[in-house]
């Protein structure tokens, strides 16, 4: 297997580099991203010297240095993460977000084909199959009310140009799969949150939030819902699903944790309260309530029986669990902070 993972200097592609490089089917693995305000090679620190890795800086917006990369690498499975994926930021700049989740996905797409192809989508020398997993967002189904969950099958209906570039992305990899045979998979996840990620989502903005003892912004009545999934249990479910999952196939994979908003921020301070009594508890007092958001979804969940049923995957962490995981790491890598976004403002 030579492994093309994009977006691996990011949150979810650098945890996702660091669970499977160890996996003796990989023969290489290719990591290739552009290094935006959201990547960064620190969060790869720890994997930079192996022998099986190679960092690739490269824009997936150019077309001709994606299939060089394609074709120079021999790749044979794809893990497709690359993504503009904050949504506050599609509100104020939908163009990124059109051409690096639509056209980038477009230009992966037709590389992948251009060297698969030839071989009937087989590894060459081998009767296995190539494959390409692309991974997305349960944001593509839009919103849900109090009750329900969202299957494999529930229609896209997304509302925001975040959510929109991705179902949009999802659709033409089912388009390839469908038109010229590719072997394709697709993932749709819930919200992530664990070590390494930007401080601009939710989990990490309120942490060092209470750290700086700065005023935490909650949206609107602080009730929107989300379903959250540790990251590390996202990575294990993404291999399966690139290794065990049957092709022309979508998986949800979501964590069977529905918090809302207002409940996590409250247990981020009262748990920072408890690891760092030195700053003087009440955490809770910093919260502040904002105007909402345009376009906010009221709720999601993730019925993730399909990839438990079909590939025996679970997560291994409660939220409770993986968010004390969490919150334990950012304060013992308050640096790691510090550097990417004082980097990045430089840029």
């Amino acid at each position: 297997m030579n492994l093309l993972v994009t977006g691996g200097a990011g949150f979810i592609g650098s945890n996702l580099i660091e669970h499977v490089l160890g996996q003796p089917a990989i023969t290489r693995l290719i990591n290739l991203d552009c290094l935006t305000y959201a990547g960064h090679l620190a969060n790869l620190r720890g994997v930079e010297r192996h022998p099986k890795y190679v960092f690739e800086k490269v824009d997936l917006r150019d077309k001709a240095e994606v299939l060089r990369v394609v074709r120079q690498h021999a790749i044979t499975h794809v893990m497709h993460l690359a993504a503009e994926s904050h949504v506050d930021r599609s509100i104020t700049g939908p163009g990124d977000f059109v051409h690096t989740n639509i056209v980038g996905t477009f230009n992966l797409l037709e590389a992948c084909r251009d060297q698969w192809a030839p071989t009937d989508f087989k590894v060459p020398g081998s009767a296995d199959p190539v494959r390409f997993h692309h991974v997305s967002t349960d944001e593509v189904y839009g919103s849900l009310g109090a009750t329900g969950y969202f299957t494999e099958t529930t229609p896209y209906a997304p509302n925001s140009p975040y959510s929109s570039s991705k179902a949009s992305s999802d659709l033409l990899v089912r388009a390839y799969h469908h038109t010229y045979g590719m072997p394709t998979v697709i993932t749709n996840c819930s919200n992530n949150y664990g070590p390494f990620q930007y401080p601009e989502k939710l989990i990490p903005v309120v942490i060092q939030k209470v750290l700086n003892r700065q005023s935490i912004p909650v949206y609107g009545d602080g009730m929107n819902v989300r379903d959250w999934l540790f990251v590390r249990d996202h990575c294990e479910a993404l291999w399966q699903v690139l290794t065990r999952g049957h092709n022309g196939e979508t998986y949800n994979v979501g964590g069977h944790n529905e918090w809302a908003n207002l409940r996590i921020v409250e247990l981020i301070c009262d748990t920072i309260d408890e690891f760092q009594p030195a700053l003087g508890g009440g955490s809770r007092q910093l919260i502040t309530f904002v105007k909402d958001r345009p376009g906010h979804d009221r709720r999601y969940a993730i019925d993730a029986a399909k990839i438990q049923r079909d590939l025996g995957w679970s997560p291994a962490h409660t939220f409770e669990s993986g968010l004390r995981e969490t919150i334990q790491w950012y304060l013992q890598n308050n640096s790691w902070a510090k550097e990417v976004t004082q980097d990045k403002a430089t840029q």
